[in-house]
């Protein structure tokens, strides 16, 4: 018995310090989660005035675009200026579609990267018949190893995304995007995350990037902006729109490890919870066993009384 409580304790302090640890990693994703919240709506402000800035300089080019294809459709020529300066906004025949796939370089963030890969595979069974129908692109160690034991090619991988991700450090993954996309090594870029949708909430989400398609001239007609450009509006175009995709992109990078962190937040929250749950039962068992020796102890000394009697 004595052997079983000792037993049982190592057990208790074991999991006291488990507990411990999972409460720390607990309190430290929670400080991460609030810290990327709060870059993560400053870059949103961001965001929205360079959508509003992108979409009223390219209602002009939106319109002439639908005139010139009406024009080639009635005369078969194409116009390739236009696919020049506006290359981003064009819609080119799919054949083969470009993933980027968000992942977190490690574990411990409950069933985060599981939902993602899941997600994934399904898509990828529904929407291609062969793999040369596609390329990967992996953020994250954990997407890259769950795709390569599965000999699916990587066309770029990136690891070691920092938990506060600014524009410049992720720079050389949305500028490798925009260039594969311009040299047609795919026709059309998803890029495949968790969203975060509050602290107990993510939902995956598979959001076409490229070729960008989601400028609505609608949405700024009501508020016409003049806007001075030099040298002309074409060329401004052709500058920012890869500029904006990227955006859209790190946008995308930086939502993926918001939810990151609250899913390990919550992990962490069940891990501390379920270790006090524990230490609680093993508690009241070694009470239990502890008092059952006393019992046992005193019943002998009694006896051994009244036997010398």
């Amino acid at each position: 018995m004595a052997e079983s409580l000792m037993d049982i304790k190592r057990q208790i302090t074991s999991t006291k310090k488990t507990g411990q640890i999972t409460h720390a990693m607990q309190m430290v994703s929670g400080a991460k989660l609030t810290q990327i919240e709060r870059r993560a709506g400053a870059y949103q402000i961001y965001a929205d005035r360079v959508r509003k800035i992108v979409t009223h300089l390219a209602a002009a080019q939106l319109l002439e675009l639908e005139r010139q294809q009406m024009a080639e459709i009635t005369s078969g020529n194409v116009d390739k200026k236009r696919l020049q300066v506006a290359s981003l906004l064009q819609q080119r025949p799919v054949k083969k579609t470009g993933y980027l796939v968000i992942t977190s370089d490690r574990g411990l963030v409950g069933g985060y990267n599981s939902t993602i890969l899941k997600a994934m595979m399904q898509m990828i069974q529904q929407d291609h018949k062969a793999d040369s129908d596609y390329v990967i692109m992996a953020v994250g160690g954990v997407g890259a190893d769950f795709f390569k034991k599965r000999g699916i090619n990587l066309a770029y991988e990136y690891r070691g995304v920092s938990d506060i991700p600014t524009f410049n450090e992720v720079r050389e993954i949305v500028k490798t995007a925009v260039t594969m996309f311009d040299n047609k090594v795919f026709d059309e870029l998803y890029v495949c995350y968790n969203h975060h949708v509050n602290s107990l909430t993510s939902a995956f989400r598979a959001e076409k990037m490229l070729p960008i398609s989601d400028l609505d001239a609608s949405e700024v007609a009501d508020h016409p902006i003049e806007y001075l450009t030099e040298p002309d509006p074409d060329a401004v175009l052709e500058a920012i729109l890869p500029q904006y995709a990227e955006s859209l992109i790190f946008g995308a990078i930086m939502d993926a490890k918001t939810a990151e962190h609250a899913a390990s937040t919550t992990a962490m929250k069940s891990a501390t919870d379920n270790a006090n749950d524990l230490i609680d039962k093993m508690s009241t068992t070694y009470n239990r066993a502890r008092q059952a020796a006393i019992t046992t102890e005193i019943t002998e000394i009694v006896g051994g009384a009244n036997a010398l009697e």
